[in-house]
């Protein structure tokens, strides 16, 4: 039976450490903050902005909340966006995705500050990524990288095989594991006999979006599989892996939910910290994690 990785565990102690860093900011009359900009009422959204504003609280990031309406113009959205750039007390700006269809989602993500783009999705910021010079990760991620870390699942020389190639999860997830010395291959809705590929995996991560996509024969004994999907399925959560089949040849598995989630949110916590630091001086000009 697999281990399961625990993903809740893994960002209690990124909390721990963000909090004292924070306290000891607090100290010497620094404040961090994290600026959210949500447009309409998707509850999938809003359920997400609301976690990421509870977990800030929880390590004593202050954050703000700017909620538009869904019909708000392009232009509208640009400005607060270039608001916030300017604001001295704002040290991380996120635009929660998606956006409405009516909204250039690409212009106003590039409208961002790559100095306070705690996504990591400016371009500048995704260049200096894949060029090893990165100053934040894309969240998830940079939570999956903390997840092995600190299970001690070696990366250098392995095979690793990622399921899907959003600008989100995929790309960024190879070149991350890239910079760590793996071999890497990226699948996708093209690829062609998938199951033949992913055996081959020593570390598989799905961010596929497909309820289940990965079975028994997509798996190899004794992989190490990172289920990034979420999906409710007939009032069901379950992620882009049959955990059940999975689980009994794995070496190390997560779990939904409570595996990779919780990383994701904690990681967005860090980046926000140290581009904090970063842009008082206060750290050195290096990339997380």
């Amino acid at each position: 039976m697999a281990t399961v990785l625990d993903g809740k565990r893994v960002a209690e102690s990124i909390h721990v450490q963000l909090r004292q860093t924070l306290q000891g900011l607090q100290a010497q009359g620094l404040t961090l903050k994290l600026a959210v900009v949500l447009v309409g009422d998707h509850p999938a959204s809003a359920s997400y902005v609301r976690g990421k504003q509870r977990a800030a609280a929880r390590v004593g990031l202050d954050s703000e909340l700017i909620h538009l309406p869904a019909d708000v113009s392009e232009e509208a959205l640009l400005a607060v966006v270039e608001r916030l750039n300017a604001d001295p007390a704002v040290d991380g700006v996120l635009v929660q995705l998606p956006l409405p269809d009516s909204l250039d989602e690409q212009r106003i993500l590039r409208a961002v500050s790559p100095d306070k783009d705690v996504d990591g999705f400016h371009p500048y910021n995704v260049g200096l990524a894949w060029t090893g010079q990165a100053r934040v990760w894309p969240c998830t991620p940079a939570g999956i990288l903390a997840l092995l870390q600190d299970y001690k699942i070696p990366l250098a020389g392995k095979h690793a095989v990622v399921v899907g190639r959003s600008r989100i999860v995929g790309k960024p997830m190879a070149a991350l594991l890239l910079q760590e010395n793996a071999t890497v291959t990226v699948c996708h809705s093209q690829t062609r006999n998938l199951a033949d590929l992913t055996r081959q995996a020593d570390l598989l991560v799905v961010a596929a979006g497909v309820p289940r996509l990965i079975g028994l024969e997509h798996v190899r004994p004794g992989a190490v599989v990172i289920d990034v999907g979420i999906h409710r399925v007939d009032g069901q959560l379950m992620g882009d892996v049959d955990f059940s089949a999975v689980s009994a040849v794995a070496a190390a598995i997560t779990p939904v939910p409570g595996g990779v989630g919780p990383l994701t949110v904690a990681q967005l916590l860090a980046n926000t910290v140290h581009l904090g630091l970063r842009r008082r001086g206060l750290e050195a000009d290096e990339g997380c994690p």
